[in-house]
């Protein structure tokens, strides 16, 4: 991907992520509070006399809904078969489940694993302890190690339908 279009995919990341997780999140919530003061609490008057005006209502519902948003988005992650969906097609979907990120695994790790697993098979050819059936599959995470290192990809990525 060339360098500018990369910039611009950067920043429009960053802008879907500030613009969804902050902005819109607090325009919600205000939104949320003055649509049910206005259209539902001054409809019914006596929930009304029991707050009498809005900042005591906005003050009870954030103090209400916070602990209650917090249980409903534990309940989600820990007991929710919904959240380990998400997380599979966020496997799927990543290219680094596929391939060594850049960083430290890519330039010390990856080549680290490489050289541990020539220099066992040496000492382990050497003294005569392999039979063909384990030569041929540290031979193939050989090969495998290799195209990690050099930039490809094992396993078989998500491809874009």
């Amino acid at each position: 991907m060339p360098t500018r279009l990369r910039y611009l995919a950067r920043l429009w990341f960053y802008f879907r992520i500030g613009y969804a997780t902050y902005l819109t999140f607090l325009l919600g919530v205000i939104n949320t509070l003055i649509v049910v003061w206005y259209l539902a609490i001054q409809q019914a008057p006596e929930i009304q006399n029991l707050f009498g005006h809005f900042v005591p209502f906005a003050v009870f519902t954030i103090l209400v809904g916070g602990p209650l948003s917090v249980l409903v988005g534990w309940l989600h992650l820990k007991k929710s078969s919904a959240y380990a969906s998400e997380m599979d097609i966020g496997v799927e979907a990543n290219p680094y489940y596929y391939k060594f990120p850049p960083g430290y695994t890519k330039e010390v790790l990856g080549p680290l694993y490489l050289e541990l697993l020539l220099q066992m098979k040496r000492l382990l050819s050497s003294q005569k302890l392999l039979d063909d059936e384990q030569r041929k599959r540290i031979e193939e995470l050989e090969k495998k190690l290799q195209i990690l290192n050099d930039g490809g990809h094992v396993g078989n990525p998500r491809t874009k339908i």
